[in-house]
């Protein structure tokens, strides 16, 4: 009779408990797949609905409610890329898979519809979406030294995270209000559940232990889109990925404004070893006008991160990172040490047509110039299982920022 209780008991509390989050991840549903006008079935699964672009997320946001939409930037981030032939070129993605199946009309944003399933996989449906705390120590000491800085010295001394693993170039010493590259488009081959693998800008403003930061590139990330596909993201946080941002559309604060590119979305085709090469320009910049930080990807002004969302990234940012980010419990010198790659999969020291890259890197201060970065530094955090490579074929070629590697390797057990 006593085990009947307690097992009613246990059946009591488990059946609250399921039932609690089963009505949270509804309502998590109800908020982000907002009423389509049209709905587009793509080919590799996903489905892609059409929204009232004055209807979208970003405004359920507080500081959001009386926003009036920017559909366009006042300025445009008018990155020259170089006529300098480089040993080899690889071709822009100008579209994604869901648009061979059909388009949005006007006055309507493209966005990937979130399943139950997508929800389950998170933690809980408040971190669905959302990266774990990190800290940058040398933002402290940047912001006092400027140029004069040493990046290696003092991230050796103070790691960020104990899950992440960023192989990374950074631009240190000025205030930008932009910057740029040509990512090179990979899928590396077997990411692990609960690991992600990304190659993206960051620009980075405030604290060490409470920056802000807006980013964009692809990622492939099994725990959020449930397949190990390359995939278009965003990104933005406010207090170091503590309680504030997500990827994507997945919280309020991104406004959407193109009809062409959704974010999550697949990208292909992706670049094979030793064949043709893909890649997809990426930038982010200030609107001085409005305050607001853009995006663009390739030919496509996909929309802005409103102003009123930040503090430290008001009128500018401290640091420009390039690079490659691996997210995982097994990252840091833990053993074993997972087996997701970065980038290609392969080492920096591999080069063209091997190893993943970013091009065309460039920034623009307050001098409004648009230019390569002055004062660069390279990093890694796991140098036997990660590496970053900054490469010209010629004297004369533009700079290649190469970077990535296998992850668990011998060296890296």
């Amino acid at each position: 009779m006593r085990l009947i209780l307690i097992f009613a008991i246990l059946c009591g509390f488990y059946n609250k408990t399921y039932g609690k989050v089963s009505l949270d991840i509804d309502k998590k549903l109800r908020t982000l797949n907002k009423p389509a006008l049209k709905t587009i079935k793509s080919e590799d699964g996903d489905i892609i609905d059409c929204i009232d672009i004055y209807k979208q997320h970003a405004f359920d946001h507080p500081a959001l409610r009386n926003h009036k939409i920017q559909m366009k930037p006042s300025v445009e981030f008018d990155a020259k890329t170089t006529t300098i032939p480089n040993n080899g070129s690889s071709k822009p993605i100008t579209s994604q898979i869901w648009s061979k199946s059909g388009n949005c009309p006007v006055g309507t944003i493209p966005v990937r519809r979130v399943n139950r399933e997508d929800i389950m996989r998170a933690s809980s449906p408040s971190h669905f979406g959302r990266k774990t705390h990190h800290r940058y120590s040398f933002l402290d000491n940047a912001l006092q030294h400027k140029a004069n800085f040493n990046l290696t010295a003092e991230r050796l001394r103070e790691p960020g995270s104990n899950n992440r693993s960023e192989a990374i170039i950074v631009a240190l010493g000025f205030n930008y209000l932009g910057a740029q590259s040509d990512i090179n488009i990979w899928n590396p081959p077997g990411v692990q559940a609960g690991d992600y693998s990304s190659a993206q800008i960051w620009l980075v403003g405030g604290i060490s232990n409470s920056f802000e930061s807006i980013e964009a590139g692809w990622m492939v990330n099994p725990s959020v889109f449930g397949d190990s596909r390359t995939r278009l993201f965003a990104y933005w946080t406010t207090d170091a990925y503590t309680k504030t941002g997500c990827i994507n559309l997945l919280c309020s604060g991104f406004v959407q404004t193109t009809t062409m590119f959704a974010l999550g979305a697949a990208i292909e085709p992706v670049s094979r070893a030793s064949s043709e090469q893909y890649s997809l320009a990426v930038s982010m910049y200030l609107d001085p006008n409005s305050g607001n930080w853009w995006l663009t990807c390739g030919n496509n002004v996909m929309g802005y991160w409103p102003g009123t969302l930040f503090n430290a990234l008001k009128h500018s940012a401290t640091a420009v990172q390039w690079g490659g980010e691996v997210y995982s419990p097994n990252v840091m010198m833990k053993k074993p040490h997972t087996k997701t790659p970065m980038g290609s999969g392969d080492w920096a020291s591999s080069l063209w047509s091997r190893a993943c890259f970013h091009t065309n890197l460039r920034i623009k201060d307050f001098s409004l110039q648009i230019k390569y970065p002055q004062y660069l530094g390279e990093y890694v955090d796991e140098h036997n299982c990660y590496s970053t490579k900054l490469h010209r074929d010629t004297y004369r070629a533009e700079p290649r920022f190469y970077f990535g590697g296998p992850g668990q390797n011998p060296l890296c057990p």
